[in-house]
């Protein structure tokens, strides 16, 4: 699938080969216009009246109209804002995406979607906006299982119809790798940290994979920095688990936080029961947020008096040792 924006020109104009194509895809979208009013006949849209709604979106400065197109075929169309016209609001908006009628089910919407939220992650947007007719469930529907949530509710600019306002943080994705070191007791290594989004937590040794790094390198690499063993190999793959947080990247000696998904490689291993140490270990745990560490039994992680990552750690245990 291609998403590309539609040419500004100095009418608005549209070439007719495209505004053929535009026309019959909102007009495959009965349904929706009849619950949104945007057009006087549902079931009668016009090519001029399609012309006219998108000049009027183009006409806003900080508005942009990108088509999405599979095997040359023209299958949604989305507008977006750059910017709201409230001042106060700081995230840009989707403002409609519309897939054909007749391609609907194929999961062009959930790529478009995706798609413009990258758009904004790469020009340093940190969430995205868009509003749901509060008489459309169906959207509102789809909008929240792709992480959106209801933030505000109320009447649109144009038309005065009741909306629900729904926000998505934008994370960034990242990958990184863990290992879980298992003592002769049964009992595992984890580091407490206190993050700014998730609160107090315990992980096990390890972190965000450098360029190029494969899960097991990258493994091994933070298990060294955390703990100062380099005797130590990943055993078998624990599991793997995806989780959001906020992480803090520093910036010419300023913490700026980073919204983040994180994909991890848990991985396990057996070795001796001791203490974290190397001279350069109070930096990288300052670095990396640890506050203390401690090796946990296994009725301790049973019952998990604070949150371990990844959650249900003793269950996991149990399995790989069965």
């Amino acid at each position: 699938m291609i998403l590309e924006p539609l040419a500004r020109t100095a009418g608005h104009d549209l070439p007719g080969p495209l505004l053929t194509e535009l026309t019959a895809l909102y007009a495959s979208n009965r349904a929706f216009h009849a619950l949104s009013g945007d057009f006087p006949d549902p079931d009668d849209v016009r090519s001029e009246q399609v012309a006219a709604a998108l000049a009027d979106e183009l006409a806003q400065p900080d508005a942009e109209v990108l088509l999405a197109r599979s095997e040359g075929r023209l299958v949604a169309v989305v507008i977006t804002l750059a910017r709201h016209p409230d001042p106060a609001d700081p995230d840009p908006w989707i403002g409609l995406l519309m897939v054909d009628a007749t391609e609907q089910g194929k999961g062009y919407g959930r790529r478009v979607a995706t798609a413009v939220e990258e758009r904004f992650r790469a020009a340093g947007r940190r969430a995205v906006r868009l509003a749901v007719l509060e008489n459309n469930p169906g959207a509102l529907a789809f909008w929240t299982a792709l992480g959106y949530e209801v933030v505000d509710h109320r009447r649109d600019h144009a038309l005065g119809r009741p909306c629900a306002v729904l926000r998505k943080v934008l994370r960034t994705p990242r990958q990184a790798a863990r290992v879980a070191v298992v003592d002769p007791d049964g009992a595992v290594l984890l580091f407490r940290y206190d993050n700014v989004e998730v609160g107090v937590h315990w992980a096990l040794p390890g972190g965000g994979l450098e360029p190029g790094e494969t899960p097991r390198e990258g493994a091994l690499r933070e298990l060294a920095e955390e703990t100062g063993w380099t005797d130590l190999q990943p055993g078998p793959l624990l599991c793997t688990w995806e989780h959001d947080f906020t992480r803090l990247r520093w910036s010419g000696g300023t913490p700026v936080a980073v919204p983040v998904h994180q994909h991890e490689h848990v991985y396990v291993t057996h070795g001796p029961h001791r203490e974290p140490a190397g001279p350069n270990l109070a930096a990288a745990h300052a670095a990396d947020g640890i506050l203390t560490w401690r090796w946990w039994s296994r009725e301790e992680l049973a019952r998990e008096p604070e949150p371990v990552w990844p959650p249900g750690l003793a269950r996991l245990l149990d399995e790989w040792e069965g």
